[in-house]
C-alpha cells in the first residue's frame, strides 16, 4: 500500500517525469515497488497521475503475476472507477515495470472526494503465477480400483454369495458381479436372487480353481494364471482352455479374448486337437482357423492324430476332420476328395 501525504504539496514540488517511489515490498520470493508520478510521467499526461508497478529482483526467474492497482476512498474501500488491472510477464533480470500513464486524471481526483486531509491512498495487490514444470509433480498415479477390489474379494468384507464349486466354497459379491457379466445380472439380480441369498450356488461342470481364476479376473480385470510371458507352459495352455469355456458361458468378452489369444499363441502337435474341439464346439473363429492352419503342415498333422486328442476330435466334432481333408486335398483332386468325404465315417 502507498500512501502519499500531502498530495497538493506533492504536485507543487514534483515536476512532470519526476517520481517517488514506495518502500520495497517482497511478495512471491521478489521485491517490488509502487512508482508515483504526482503529474505524470512525460509532458504527454501532464494531467494525469502516472503509476507503475516495479519489479526490483526477480533473481533470474522467469516472472508471471497478475496485479491490481486500487485508490482507496475514505473508509479504506477500493474505488472501482479508479482501479486498474495488468499483467506482469518477464524473463529480464533488470528492473522492470508495468503501470499507466493515464491512471487518474488530477481534476477528476481532486474533485471525487476519494482524498482525506489531502492525502491519497493507493494498494497495489500482486498475485505471482507460479508454473510446475516438474513430471513428478505433475504426475498422475495410476488407477488402483483393480487393487480395492482384488482385496475386497480377498477379505470377503460384505459378500452377499456363496459359491460351493466342487468341495470349495467360495464368496463374493452380488453387485460386482452383476455389474461384471450380464449372465449374472440375470440370474442374481432375477429369479435366483431370493433362492441365491439364502443358500449356496452351486456350480456344476467346472473345477474350482477355474471358477476362482474366473472370480479373480471379475474383480481385477487380470489373469495372473495365464501371465507366463514367452515361456510356452501347458498347464497355462490347460487353464486358458477352461477359462475360455467359462468365460464364454458368463459372457465376459475380454476374457473370451485374453484366453482365445493365449490358445492362438500356443498350438502345438498336442494340444491342437483339444483346442480345435474347443473352438467348434464353442464357436470360436479365430481359435479354429488358428488350428487349422497350423494342422496346413503334415508334419503337424501327422503328430496331432498320433496324439490323445484326436480319438476325442473325431468323435465329437466329426465334421472337423471332413473340413481339414477339404483343406488339404488340392481343389484339383475333386473326385478323390469327393471320394474320400464319402468313405470318411
Amino acid at each position: 500500500m502507498m500512501q502519499v501525504d500531502g498530495y497538493s504539496r506533492a504536485k507543487e514540488l514534483f515536476k512532470t517525469g519526476e517520481s517517488v517511489t514506495s518502500a520495497p515490498f517482497n511478495f512471491g520470493g521478489h521485491d517490488w515497488a509502487v512508482e508515483y508520478y504526482p503529474n505524470g510521467e512525460s509532458e504527454d499526461c501532464v494531467d494525469f497521475i502516472s503509476i507503475f508497478l516495479l519489479l526490483e529482483s526477480a533473481d533470474g526467474e522467469d516472472v508471471k503475476a497478475n496485479f491490481t492497482l486500487n485508490v482507496l476512498d475514505k473508509n479504506g474501500e477500493p474505488v472501482p472507477s479508479y482501479s486498474r488491472t495488468n499483467v506482469v510477464h518477464t524473463s529480464s533480470r533488470e528492473e522492470s515495470e508495468w503501470g499507466y500513464n493515464e491512471f487518474i486524471e488530477k481534476a477528476d481526483l481532486e474533485g471525487s472526494g476519494h482524498l482525506r486531509d489531502d492525502c491519497l491512498t493507493i494498494r497495489c495487490d500482486v498475485t505471482v503465477i507460479k508454473e510446475i514444470n516438474s513430471e513428478e509433480e505433475t504426475r498422475v498415479p495410476p488407477g488402483d480400483l483393480h487393487r480395492h477390489l482384488g482385496d475386497l474379494l480377498k477379505s470377503k468384507d460384505a459378500a452377499d454369495l456363496t459359491f460351493k464349486v466342487g468341495c470349495q466354497t467360495l464368496s463374493a459379491h452380488r453387485c460386482v458381479l452383476a455389474a461384471r457379466s450380464s449372465v449374472f445380472k440375470a440370474e442374481l439380480l432375477g429369479a435366483m436372487k431370493e433362492s441365491s441369498a439364502a443358500s449356496p450356488i452351486e456350480i456344476h461342470d467346472m473345477e474350482a480353481n477355474v471358477f476362482n481364476s474366473l472370480l479373480h479376473y471379475i474383480y481385477t480385470d487380470s489373469v495372473p494364471v495365464l501371465e507366463m510371458g514367452s515361456n510356452k507352459d501347458e498347464t497355462d495352455v490347460v487353464m486358458a482352455d477352461h477359462l475360455l469355456v467359462a468365460a464364454d458361458r458368463y459372457n465376459i468378452s475380454r476374457l473370451k479374448q485374453i484366453c482365445e489369444e493365449k490358445l492362438c499363441n500356443h498350438i502345438d502337435s498336442n494340444m491342437v486337437a483339444t483346442s480345435l474341439a474347443l473352438a467348434e464346439q464353442h464357436g470360436f473363429h479365430r481359435l479354429k482357423e488358428a488350428c487349422l492352419q497350423f494342422l496346413a503342415s503334415p508334419s503337424n498333422l501327422e503328430a496331432m492324430m498320433e496324439s490323445e486328442g484326436y480319438e476325442h476330435l473325431k468323435s465329437s466334432c466329426p465334421s472337423v476332420p471332413k473340413e481339414l481333408i477339404a483343406r488339404i486335398i488340392p481343389v484339383e483332386f475333386k473326385s478323390a476328395k469327393d471320394i474320400i468325404m464319402t468313405m470318411w465315417k
